[in-house]
C-alpha cells in the first residue's frame, strides 16, 4: 500500500511539473508545480496548472476613518470557480471557465472602520457602495450589501492565481489572464472582471432624503423611477405580462432575528427595470441603483447584483395593493442572508451609472 502511494504521489508531482507547450511563452507569469491531471482527487477544479498573477499595490480610501494600502500577507486565501464571457455585437462571447484563488474584498474590508459622510442623516451601512478602479482608469462598483450580506460569502475577489478549467474531452486551453484581476463570481457576464486593481474606495450614495423613524403608516401607493435623476417612470402596479414568483424564504434580521417563515410573492425587480435601463459595459460595471422608501430608508442595488446574476437568486418586487401599512411596494432581495434590504414602503428608486 505504502509503494502505491509514493507510485501516485511521484505520478503527480511529474505531472505538475509538466506544461503544455502552448503555456512556455507565456511570460507575465509563472506556473505552480501543482496540477492533479491523474484525477487522483474528486476535485474537477484542481486538474490544470495555477499560475501566479502579479499583483500591484492596492489603497483603500473613501469615507474610512483608516484610510492605506492593503495588506495582503495577512488575509486568508479564497477560491471561486467562474465561466467568463464578455458583451459582444453579435451576441454574449464566452472567453474561458476558470478557478481563481486571491484575496476576498469581503476581507479586505473587514477590518476598515466606516465614517460615512451620511451618518447623521442615515446611520445604516446599507447605502454604501465600493469602487474599484485599474491601472486604465476603469471603475467597477459593487454594493456594500453584495460583499457582506450574501448568502454566499467571499465570492468577490482579487485574484492573485489561476487555472485554467479544462474540459475532459475537447482539452480546450482558454486564454490566460497575465494581470490581477478582480472577479465577482456571481455576474453573468463578466464585465466587471477588470485586471490590474490599483485603489478601493468607499462611498455613500450622494443623495440626501428626509428620514422619519417610526412613520406610520409607512405607506406610497407608487414608485417614481429616476434615470440619471431625470423621472423615466411611474409605477402603481405589476406591469403587464410579468411571471408572478413566489420565494419560500427564512427572513430573519441582522437586529431582530427570525422575523417569519413565510413565502414571498411578487416578480423580478430586474423584468420591471430593464424596460428602463440598458445592458451596456458601462451600466454593467458602473451601474447603481438606490430604492428609497417614503420614511427615507433606503439601500444600494449594483446593477450588476441586480440585473446582471449567474445564481438566480433574484430580488422580488412585492406588490400588495390592499395593504395600508407598510405598503404598497416592497422588495425582497433573495440573494441576501438578512432581511434589512428587504425595504417597505418604496417610494422612489434612481438608477445611475455616473456616480463618483
Amino acid at each position: 500500500m505504502r509503494n502505491l502511494f509514493i507510485s501516485a504521489l511521484f505520478g503527480l508531482l511529474f505531472t505538475a511539473c509538466s506544461v503544455d507547450k502552448s503555456d512556455k511563452n507565456h511570460n507575465n507569469i509563472h506556473l505552480i508545480p501543482f496540477a492533479d491531471s491523474t484525477n487522483i482527487t474528486n476535485d474537477f477544479y484542481d486538474d490544470a496548472e495555477t499560475y501566479v498573477l502579479p499583483v500591484n499595490t492596492i489603497s483603500i480610501k473613501g469615507e474610512i476613518e483608516n484610510p492605506g494600502i492593503v495588506d495582503f500577507s495577512k488575509l486568508p486565501h479564497r477560491s471561486i470557480i467562474v465561466k467568463e464571457t464578455l458583451l459582444s455585437n453579435d451576441g454574449d462571447k464566452f472567453v474561458g471557465a476558470y478557478r481563481y484563488l486571491g484575496y476576498a474584498l469581503y476581507d479586505i474590508l473587514n477590518l476598515v472602520k466606516l465614517n460615512k459622510k451620511n451618518k447623521e442623516e442615515f446611520n445604516p451601512i446599507i447605502d454604501l457602495y465600493v469602487q474599484i478602479e485599474n491601472d486604465k482608469g476603469e471603475k467597477v462598483n459593487l454594493s456594500w450589501g453584495e460583499i457582506y450580506y450574501p448568502n454566499q460569502l467571499q465570492d468577490i475577489i482579487i485574484a492573485t492565481k489561476v487555472s485554467r478549467i479544462v474540459p475532459s474531452k475537447t482539452k480546450d486551453l482558454w486564454p490566460l489572464p497575465d494581470k490581477s484581476k478582480l472577479v465577482v463570481a456571481s455576474d453573468l457576464i463578466t464585465e466587471r472582471n477588470i485586471s490590474n486593481p490599483i485603489k478601493i474606495t468607499v462611498l455613500s450614495y450622494p443623495k440626501s432624503f428626509k428620514t422619519i423613524k417610526g412613520l406610520k403608516p409607512l405607506y406610497s401607493p407608487k414608485i417614481d423611477f429616476y434615470n440619471e435623476n431625470v423621472h423615466a417612470a411611474t409605477i402603481t402596479e405589476y406591469p403587464e405580462g410579468l411571471q408572478i414568483k413566489k420565494y419560500n424564504t427564512i427572513f430573519y434580521g441582522r437586529g431582530r432575528g427570525i422575523h417569519s417563515t413565510q413565502p414571498f410573492t411578487g416578480v423580478l425587480l430586474k423584468d420591471v427595470m430593464e424596460k428602463y435601463v440598458q445592458v451596456t459595459q458601462k451600466n454593467l460595471r458602473e451601474g447603481i441603483f438606490l430604492v428609497v422608501a417614503k420614511d427615507g430608508y433606503r439601500g444600494v442595488f449594483s446593477f450588476g447584483e441586480l440585473m446582471n446574476r449567474n445564481d438566480q437568486s433574484e430580488i422580488l418586487l412585492v406588490c400588495r395593493p390592499e395593504a395600508t401599512d407598510n405598503g404598497i411596494f416592497r422588495l425582497f432581495p433573495a440573494c441576501d442572508f438578512f432581511s434589512d434590504r428587504a425595504i417597505k414602503g418604496v417610494s422612489e428608486i434612481y438608477f445611475s451609472a455616473n456616480e463618483k
